[in-house]
């Protein structure tokens, strides 16, 4: 589907590792790119934008997803790590060729969900499962033309973004402190309904809507009031 992480080092043209001394560009950051803002979440948008009109122009379903997605729906601009985008299982492979054609970094991880590449020196994930479930173009229908600055394209919608966040939390990965903000700025945007029902009875979503209740967040449940 897309070439190894080690290769693509090896054979990318104009690509630097920042251990060669100081002042080097970041790893896998082409020699080219070096003038653009350090600012992270600023590089972290620029990625965003380069990597959603080269979708848009392949013609691909896709969504923005992850905490530029937030970002465009009005939430923090403080960004995470890296930058989302959901597509189709069957979109992947052609997906990978057209980002690979258009200069970047494609690579496969361990994880089976996802794969991924480099833009302006930050990690793009383009994930085809979300909390173990198929991403499906009824998901990809739902999400709505919002411009990222000065680019726009299609966000997964605010119900979705949430449940796709809430009902991945397990016992080996419950990082409420990170969603809550989340949670916050979006939730009157959001069908927390919808979200229970999709996230269903497991124990840690349940933990934390019972937070978001606890904290006026949300609303209590049908047919049950906080003690």
């Amino acid at each position: 589907m897309a070439e190894n992480r080690e290769d693509a080092v090896r054979t990318a043209p104009g690509l630097r590792l920042a251990s060669e001394g100081p002042g080097e560009v970041p790893p896998y950051v082409p020699a080219d790119e070096a003038d653009l803002p350090r600012d992270r979440n600023q590089a972290i948008l620029e990625a965003a934008k380069q990597v959603g009109a080269v979708l848009k122009r392949g013609g691909h379903l896709f969504a923005l997803a992850g905490s530029v997605a937030v970002h465009a729906h009005g939430g923090s601009g403080n960004l995470q790590h890296d930058v989302d985008f959901c597509v189709r299982p069957e979109d992947a492979g052609p997906v990978a060729a057209t980002l690979r054609d258009a200069g970047l970094t494609v690579y496969t991880p361990p994880e089976d969900w996802l794969i991924k590449a480099t833009c302006f020196g930050q990690d793009v994930d383009v994930i085809f499962e979300l909390a173990h479930r198929p991403v499906s173009e009824e998901m990809l229908r739902r999400a709505e033309e919002l411009p990222v600055e000065s680019v726009r394209m299609p966000v997964l919608a605010p119900t979705d973004l949430l449940t796709g966040l809430i009902a991945a939390f397990s016992e080996h990965h419950c990082d409420f402190g990170a969603v809550l903000p989340i949670a916050r700025a979006m939730r009157e945007k959001v069908d927390w309904e919808q979200v229970r029902r999709d996230c269903g009875d497991a124990p840690m979503p349940a933990a934390f809507f019972f937070l978001l209740e606890r904290l006026n967040v949300i609303r209590p449940a049908r047919g049950r009031e906080l003690p």
